[in-house]
């Protein structure tokens, strides 16, 4: 699971659709595999010839439909037809084995209440929240994390919200059931599983919370039809993530 090397992530690499040149951690490699079929290297690990193209899915997409990869491979090479569909699974893939590799680790605390101590004491660098978790308890774990970060004026005291991920796939990375709600602390595992988050929020066009780019200018913190922004309850399904990792 090593990331890029500090050499590596010190050159460009020039992509064959926009010809633009960018750190090879904003971009995939692709090979020409043993069969003759392009390969995704997402690690840039893989021997022989490669080619970059952007990590979005809508350029390799069009790579694919312009034959690209064989002119800058220079030889004959096949196109999966779901390229960028199984260039999303695999930094899907990738994002979700760092996140076992930092619980492992201890770095992860999981559960609604004992994820809002984490926000409160501070020292916590990702908030995971599923993408089919309730709004309210969302809403509620933001608005702690915010507060506590003002409340020590720093700069990072404000974790990065992630939410890529359904709750099952969570569960299976941590390990539990009925995950909805888990916090990472900061360094180690947890700053490389955030890396691959934002490569893989940036492929699928989303912002790393898991909501359309577009969606960002709303605010997290506007208050409910009742006029209440601090005071929501937890919804059922939070009570519920809470009951079973307390078992």
């Amino acid at each position: 699971m090593t990331a890029l090397s500090a050499k590596e992530s010190e050159s460009e690499r020039t992509c064959i659709v926009t010809r633009r040149r960018e750190p090879p951690e904003a971009m995939i490699r692709f090979v020409r595999g043993p069969d003759g079929v392009v390969v995704p290297d997402i690690r840039a690990k893989l021997p022989g010839r490669g080619v970059w193209v952007g990590a979005r899915a809508d350029l390799v997409a069009e790579a694919a439909k312009k034959r690209m990869f064989a002119r800058g491979l220079k030889e004959q090479v096949e196109t999966p037809p779901d390229l960028a569909a199984d260039v999303a699974r695999l930094l899907e893939t990738d994002c979700l084995q760092m996140l076992a590799l930092a619980n492992k680790a201890g770095a992860a605390t999981c559960g609604f209440n004992k994820v809002e101590d984490t926000l409160a004491k501070g020292g916590t660098a990702v908030l995971l929240q599923a993408a089919d978790g309730g709004a309210d308890g969302k809403r509620k774990l933001r608005q702690i994390a915010r507060r506590a970060g003002g409340e020590r004026h720093e700069n990072d005291g404000v974790p990065a919200i992630v939410g890529l991920f359904t709750s099952s796939q969570l569960d299976l990375a941590l390990g539990r059931t009925n995950v909805i709600h888990a916090a990472l602390a900061f360094g180690g595992p947890g700053a490389s599983f955030l890396a691959r988050c934002r490569r893989l929020a940036a492929y699928r066009g989303v912002a790393l919370d898991g909501a359309p780019l577009a969606a960002q200018m709303m605010q997290d913190g506007q208050p409910d039809a009742e006029g209440r922004p601090d005071q929501m309850d937890v919804t059922g399904s939070e009570a519920a993530e809470d009951r079973k990792l307390d078992e």
